[in-house]
């Protein structure tokens, strides 16, 4: 068995980024593969559940960003930024709850933490 690079809530974590990048874009491959190729070690039944969640977290953020990835942030109101930087945080903050959730499932030791940030 290969040892992840990265602890397994980050390895999740960028695995999802990639998979969502991928299909939405099919211009990183090479990246999915590489996540794909390390987490095909873990125990998915465990997390199956926790790894949707996941995903469908960074599918709304990846939605509340799109235009400002696409640089047409202008088209947006002061407002409507604001709102979704709010809820790019709200989000932000379920995201690291979920994936402590899936370390405390995977018995892993490394979880995330945020101290005095807005996702907290």
């Amino acid at each position: 068995m290969n040892i992840p690079v990265f602890p397994i809530i980050e390895l999740v974590d960028r695995y999802l980024i990639a998979e969502i990048k991928f299909q939405k874009t099919a211009k990183n491959l090479e990246e999915y593969n590489f996540y794909k190729n390390q987490i095909e070690q873990l125990d998915f039944f465990a997390i199956e559940n926790l790894m949707q969640e996941l995903k469908d977290i960074h599918l709304s953020i990846w939605e509340l960003e799109k235009e400002l990835k696409n640089g047409v942030e202008h088209n947006l109101s002061y407002k409507e930024i604001a709102l979704r930087a709010i809820a790019i945080r709200d989000h932000n903050r379920n995201r690291i709850s979920c994936k402590n959730n899936i370390a405390e499932k995977l018995n892993s030791l490394v979880k995330e933490f945020k101290q005095d940030h807005l996702s907290e």
